[in-house]
């Protein structure tokens, strides 16, 4: 039986919105990943048949397909095609998805996802132009929930949404604090020990400067300072943007091919993708299809959480997490090891790929035979996949 391997896994830095990488294209941005993934897998471009990018405010710089354009731009033989994904904030980890059953099903043998995102240059909403995203059938459906906003262009927020998680599960204000400040230290240990550096492709910059380390560690962080931030989406609500990702720019890409593949051209596996699927839940909460995207993936997989060596359960805001915890009882000291997005940023498009590349080189250095990983995503949706280490 075939399987789909993972045998490249790249990213850049992390940069902070209007930060280091401000002034680079996303198209450059991306272009620059897949370079560096085609010298550090040893994968030949010309062999790649096709590149499966994630982006969500495809607009702008990032419009007209960004994956082919990226392509373009890394100097790759202009037989590459590319195609771009839009799954809110899993697109890249979509992507992966996408990479995976196209190398399975036979259509293909290389193909390279990775994703995109510079919320510097294209801010977040900016591709709500020219209409609204939701019919009238969709907000009657939802009319009149609580959560759901009646004078807003925008009725479901995602703000509202962790606030309406931390709820339910009884989160309070302290334990959000307390998670976003762990998230921060775990981080900044990773960066000390050089966990993060076989992963990172360091950034040129205009100015003849590199650009080389995640920007968004804050180790001079508190309790008592973030305690000091305000709640701007409900007034007497708990998350802040102390406990919630950063905005920020930044790329990653993985390549995926087969076993056999893999060895007649001279390869090397890093994992395998053992299971993947997506599923859907209340796009008013929004947050919580990891939930059941988890239960669905470990079902599928055959597998239970206690058989998870490492989980990665993206830091949209860090109600997400914490509701996650308490309905999978999984250990939480196997929860993102190595800080999340609230330490080190949620470039949208990016960020599956990302937390994918930062999960393998964790489960490589410490020998852990099986991780997951797990997103949140606009709409009320969730991807889940879990690798097995080779």
């Amino acid at each position: 039986m075939s399987d789909a391997v993972i045998v490249g896994a790249v990213r850049t830095p992390v940069g902070r919105r209007k930060g280091s990488l401000a002034a680079v294209h996303p198209v450059d941005l991306s272009a620059h990943v897949l370079r560096a993934l085609a010298e550090r897998s040893g994968i030949d471009p010309a062999q790649v048949d096709d590149v499966v990018w994630g982006c969500v405010s495809q607009v702008g710089e990032q419009s007209w397909n960004v994956a082919r354009n990226a392509v373009l731009a890394a100097g790759w033989p202009e037989s590459v095609p590319g195609t771009t994904v839009d799954r809110q904030c899993g697109s890249s980890q979509q992507a992966l998805h996408f990479a995976a059953a196209t190398v399975l099903s036979g259509q293909a043998d290389l193909v390279v996802a990775g994703g995109v995102e510079s919320m510097t240059r294209v801010p977040m909403g900016s591709s709500v132009q020219g209409g609204l995203p939701f019919s009238e059938r969709i907000l009657d459906r939802y009319r009149g929930v609580e959560g759901v906003a009646e004078d807003s262009a925008l009725p479901f927020n995602q703000g509202v949404g962790a606030e309406l998680i931390a709820q339910r599960w009884r989160l309070s204000r302290t334990q959000l604090d307390e998670f976003a400040l762990a998230s921060h230290a775990k981080a900044a240990a990773a960066q000390d020990a050089g966990a993060f550096q076989d992963e990172l492709a360091p950034v040129p910059l205009g100015d003849g400067g590199t650009f080389a380390v995640d920007e968004g560690v804050r180790r001079d962080t508190s309790l008592e300072r973030l305690a000091e931030l305000a709640t701007p989406f409900r007034p007497d609500g708990v998350v802040t943007a102390g406990s919630a990702s950063q905005i920020s720019d930044g790329a990653a890409a993985l390549a995926v091919t087969t076993s056999e593949w893999a060895s007649r051209h001279g390869l090397r596996p890093l994992a395998r993708i053992h299971t993947a699927v997506a599923a859907g839940d209340d796009p008013v909460a929004m947050l919580t299809a990891p939930i059941p995207a988890t239960a669905k993936a470990l079902r599928r997989a055959g597998l239970g959480i206690e058989e998870i060596g490492v989980y990665e359960v993206n830091e949209a805001f860090a109600p997400v997490p914490l509701a996650w915890l308490a309905e999978t009882e999984a250990d939480p000291e196997r929860l993102n090891p190595r800080g999340g997005a609230i330490a080190l940023g949620h470039p949208l498009g990016g960020s599956g790929a990302r937390i994918m590349t930062t999960m393998l080189g964790h489960m490589r250095d410490n020998g852990i035979r099986y991780g997951l990983q797990t997103m949140c995503e606009g709409g009320g949706m969730a991807n889940a996949t879990i690798v097995e280490l080779l």
